[in-house]
């Protein structure tokens, strides 16, 4: 069986409650940090990671994310007729980035089930999957957090997870891992995953912040997990399944790292990235300091 991951599954199949009634009829997914939507980072993360097939699991009302990676024919040839070849450049950059496709969630039952969801089009090969709302970007000197992971695979053959530490305070709003040092120096060697528990329950604050890396046989996991917490089928108790039968390594990180489906993490996303665009960062930088002189 072939260590390379070729695909992806993009979860984005929830209601974004946290952002309503903005998310009322366009998808938390679609919401922009600054002049892109949040999938688009997600996007160009995997793709960065050699990522050629890309799979959305979509609810209901969520085609606008399909629409975005389609071809706009009025709008391309509007902006070809007014000379705007920047601009043209970007859609099309955009169309031609991934091999994006959609499969609909009919059902709302929980991540575990929308990973699954994806099995038609992955069927048996190795894959990647990036959570629709956490947004990690990473400089062009350094690997992604979708590529840490994929080398990690290609080089064990072990799926693998991103971690990171988390305080106390913040444990109960991950899936937990608890690990050890790898004997080889490749990775942490995850020993148990725990889906949001609270903080006397774990000793760990490895927090799983929504990058993976599968082989296949989670698929197989998947398919015999029963309905967990919250009555959902829990990527997490798929996950221990995995560790029992084949291992699972957890991988650290040094991108920066955005919680975009919490309204902080969305708002810190887009005066951080903003201060990093080339039009805009000297500008928000005056605004921030008269800002912070009026608090």
């Amino acid at each position: 069986m072939s260590t390379q991951v070729k695909k992806a599954i993009i979860p984005a199949a929830g209601l974004g409650t946290r952002f309503l009634p903005a998310t009322k009829s366009i998808p938390k997914e679609m919401l922009p940090i600054v002049d892109r939507p949040i999938i688009l980072y997600i996007v160009e993360e995997a793709v960065r990671a050699g990522i050629e097939d890309i799979v959305i699991i979509q609810g209901r009302h969520k085609t606008a994310i399909e629409d975005f990676f389609d071809v706009s024919y009025e709008l391309q040839d509007k902006l070809m007729k007014d000379g705007r070849s920047e601009w043209l450049e970007s859609l099309l950059k955009i169309q031609s980035m991934a091999n994006v496709m959609s499969i609909r969630q009919k059902q709302a039952l929980g991540l575990g089930h929308a990973v699954y969801c994806g099995k038609p089009i992955v069927g048996n090969e190795a894959f990647a999957v990036l959570l629709g709302d956490e947004i990690m970007l990473a400089s062009a000197q350094q690997r992604t957090v979708t590529e840490i992971l994929v080398r990690g695979y290609e080089q064990s053959s072990l799926s693998s997870v991103a971690i990171m530490n988390v305080e106390a305070s913040e444990v109960s709003k991950y899936g937990i891992a608890e690990a050890t040092k790898s004997a080889n120096g490749v990775g942490h060697k995850i020993t148990k995953v725990i889906e949001k528990p609270d903080a006397s329950q774990t000793q760990s604050r490895w927090a799983l912040p929504g990058r993976y890396v599968f082989s296949a046989e989670i698929f197989e996991y998947l398919k015999d997990t029963k309905p967990g917490k919250n009555g959902e089928i829990q990527l997490t108790d798929a996950m221990m399944t995995l560790i029992q039968k084949k291992g699972l390594l957890g991988f650290e990180f040094d991108s920066r790292r955005y919680d975009a489906g919490d309204k902080f993490g969305y708002l810190q996303a887009n005066i951080e990235i903003a201060l990093d665009h080339p039009q805009l960062k000297e500008q928000m930088k005056s605004y921030l300091k008269d800002l912070a002189k009026k608090i």
